[in-house]
């Protein structure tokens, strides 16, 4: 997997969770493990880290149990709704001109379920990396349900994340 290595301080410090699988009580921990290794990573680009924004949180916890709960697994919502809509209609852009947002979402069950494994899944998929990596993000919010969309997880024990990455301006 082409994972970029990262410097410093951000080298030297694991990511707690990291390789959990995710249960109902280990959630939070794994989503926080989620964005430190996507911040890893980010700092191994000589990127700014991405702060955690409650809406944005919101926004991805939403998403992963929407998934689960309509056994579905897609960006946009069955009802039409993208990111940038759900996003919209939040907090988030008061006070700003405009804002820019971005989504990765995974679905994984046994080992591949943990937060090192979907991140490095991200990371070997061209469109995900290049979401990662976009320099224009500031703001952040990730979520994890211990579940995956029963269609898709075929009986066995899985995880669904969703991560929302945006910006404002003005």
């Amino acid at each position: 997997m082409a994972m970029l290595p990262a410097t410093g301080a951000a080298a030297a410090k694991p990511c707690p969770g990291a390789s959990l699988r995710p249960t109902s009580a280990n959630a939070a921990a794994v989503s926080a493990a989620t964005l430190c290794l996507v911040n890893r990573i980010r700092a191994g680009a000589h990127l700014p880290a991405l702060r955690v924004n409650r809406e944005l949180a919101a926004v991805a916890g939403e998403q992963v149990h929407q998934m689960v709960r309509l056994d579905y697994f897609a960006d946009v919502r069955p009802g039409g709704q993208t990111p940038l809509t759900l996003v919209a209609n939040t907090r988030y852009p008061a006070h700003a001109a405009s804002i820019s947002v971005g989504q990765n979402i995974a679905w994984a069950t046994g080992s591949y379920a943990t937060a090192a494994q979907v991140v490095a899944a991200w990371m070997a998929s061209p469109p995900h990396r290049a979401i990662i990596l976009t320099t224009t993000w500031r703001d952040t919010g990730a979520a994890v349900a211990p579940a995956a969309p029963a269609r898709l997880a075929d009986g066995e024990r899985g995880a669904t994340y969703a991560m929302e990455f945006a910006t404002r301006r003005g």
